[in-house]
């Protein structure tokens, strides 16, 4: 998220295939805990470990109080560590539970779908270890996607529908590492990074000053064209009905406007709190899609309230996320629904109106209880 994901559980797959069949046509309350983030990391991403003796159940029980239908929580965050055990990809450092093979588990035994997560563009494990493959390891996009890279990331991902049992999974970030390549080479690409501009573009990389907005763009396009191509047969061969999630704060970048990315993804979210973006998005968005709007992570920039009591507001697919606290979650549900909405600020205040709306305590036609209108 902006500062900010079958086959192997036959014992609940026929009850849990009709459970979500009926579900496709309801509105998305989707939650995610976010292990991205942390107190201690050598870059802003949670440091290995953090939150490792964190309990599926508990997780799970407090995803329900919240009201959701699906749960979103992580195969691998940003840190490039496995939240699952004895996968392709290394497990958190002292990881006490196969924490989400469990949460898979625990949450199709309640109806739920379980997403899981993959951030494409940074990951700190694998960008320390592969050094000319990436512009050092900010918690920012860092990678870009050479044929190492993309290898791995097709394999951790098939790795991870096959053996944990998701429903599907988010990516995020799936940006090219602009910044980054900014502020660690004054601007300069890797080697890797120019063979790559040749290979994609069928063209010499013309050089740091010479290259043009038009050049860079069609060289964006073809990059994340072939890392979406990437990630969509790794997934839809490991499961045909895997769901995948993009996560994007802009959906109007030149690089992914009217993308193959856009065009074939199986659900668009849009994270930033400007409606005109989202509008553009369902404007542009197929049949197939679903269109979801992000509510809680952006602090007091977003404003849940307005949305869930709005009935024109144009879908009714939504989603949150916010930073765990010590004990590997946000506040109890219980204190969310038993106290004001106005008494909290920033994310919790937002939880607290998704906890009423999720649970059918909140809609369009309710009143402005609890001071929040």
């Amino acid at each position: 998220m902006e500062p900010h994901s079958h086959s192997a559980f036959c014992l609940v797959a026929v009850g849990l295939a009709s459970t979500l069949a009926a579900a496709d046509d309801a509105p998305i309350k989707a939650f995610c805990v976010d292990f991205n983030w942390g107190p201690g990391g050598e870059n802003g991403f949670a440091p290995p470990g953090l939150w490792a003796n964190a309990s599926p159940a508990a997780h799970v029980a407090w995803y329900a109080g919240l009201g959701v239908d699906t749960i979103q929580t992580f195969a691998v965050s940003c840190n490039g560590y496995a939240w699952y055990k004895n996968g392709l990809v290394p497990a958190q450092p002292g990881l006490e539970h196969d924490f989400l093979t469990e949460v898979v588990r625990l949450g199709h035994a309640r109806g739920m779908r379980v997403m899981a997560y993959f951030c494409v563009g940074s990951n700190t494990r694998w960008a320390k270890e592969n050094p000319h493959y990436s512009y050092g390891a900010p918690s920012q996009p860092h990678l870009f996607y050479s044929e190492r890279y993309l290898d791995f990331l097709a394999a951790s991902i098939r790795d991870a529908v096959e053996k944990t049992g998701i429903d599907g999974f988010m990516i995020d970030w799936v940006w090219n590492p602009d910044k980054a390549r900014a502020d660690q080479n004054s601007g300069a690409w890797k080697p890797a990074e120019k063979e790559l501009y040749a290979q994609l573009v069928g063209a010499p990389f013309p050089g740091e000053a010479q290259l043009t907005d038009e050049q860079k763009t069609v060289y964006d396009r073809a990059s994340i064209t072939r890392c979406w191509q990437r990630i969509r047969d790794a997934a839809k061969s490991a499961a045909p009905d895997c769901v995948i999630w993009l996560s994007c704060h802009d959906l109007n970048h030149p690089s992914v406007v009217d993308s193959a990315l856009l065009r074939e993804v199986d659900w668009i979210m849009n994270e930033h709190p400007d409606a005109e973006r989202l509008a553009k998005v369902l404007a542009a968005a197929t049949d197939r899609q679903r269109v979801i709007q992000c509510l809680v992570g952006w602090g007091d920039q977003h404003n849940a309230y307005a949305v869930v009591t709005n009935k024109d507001f144009p879908t009714r697919d939504f989603y949150g996320f916010a930073r765990p606290g010590e004990n590997s979650l946000p506040l109890p549900i219980q204190e969310y629904l038993d106290k004001p909405i106005e008494s909290f600020s920033g994310n919790d205040k937002n939880i607290a109106t998704l906890a009423r709306f999720y649970n059918g305590l909140l809609g369009p036609a309710a009143a402005t209880r609890d001071g929040a209108g």
